[in-house]
């Protein structure tokens, strides 16, 4: 029984260090190709992606296009439209974010209309993470969810995303994109 006992406190003290260490980007400094900000979100890019649920089921389907671009102070705007397929009987339905991302000592300082309060973007190695709030709905229904944003570098010009969504704690989904640079629009899966 002692033996048993002394296995479950190693165990609990095991996952106290572990939640507490670090998840941050600084420990994929080492990882390549490296992931700049202001390199990789330049110019347009694509984004191909589904939304799933706490079941982990896909619940929403997606391509965007990003128009990503930086002024002389270091400030860059990324302007997202997102197609959504639904239903397999209605067309997509379309909708926008603009990201603003202002340099700061520590990487970005990430804002859009729909995140209440800006968000850090750091960065290191192949990674970029950011947590914020997001509101998401129609004006007068909306709801906060407490997004865990994760960016890779998989190769030159191919980040994988991955974004836990949350809401009092409790993981409600998870969107799954790759975003690819591109030299045309014509290169999104758009609708037409």
């Amino acid at each position: 029984m002692k033996t048993y006992l002394i296995g479950i406190a190693l165990m609990i003290a095991t996952l106290a260090v572990a939640g507490c260490s670090s998840s941050g980007p600084e420990r994929q400094a080492w990882r390549s190709p490296e992931l700049d900000p202001r390199q990789f979100f330049s110019g347009l890019l694509c984004a191909d992606g589904v939304v799933k649920g706490f079941s982990g089921e896909q619940i929403r389907q997606f391509n965007a296009l990003i128009r990503a671009s930086w002024d002389a102070s270091g400030t860059g705007t990324l302007d997202e439209v997102f197609y959504f397929y639904d239903d397999k009987d209605q067309p997509a339905t379309e909708e926008k974010r603009v990201w603003t991302l202002k340099p700061v000592p520590e990487g970005y300082l990430a804002s859009a209309t729909d995140v209440p309060d800006a968000a850090l973007m750091r960065y290191a190695g192949n990674t970029i993470h950011m947590a914020y709030t997001l509101r998401y709905g129609e004006p007068g229904d909306t709801i906060d969810l407490s997004m865990d944003d994760r960016m890779y570098q998989v190769a030159d010009g191919v980040v994988v995303n991955e974004t836990r969504m949350k809401k009092f704690g409790v993981e409600v989904g998870r969107i799954l994109l790759v975003m690819r640079k591109v030299s045309d629009e014509s290169q999104c899966a758009l609708p037409e």
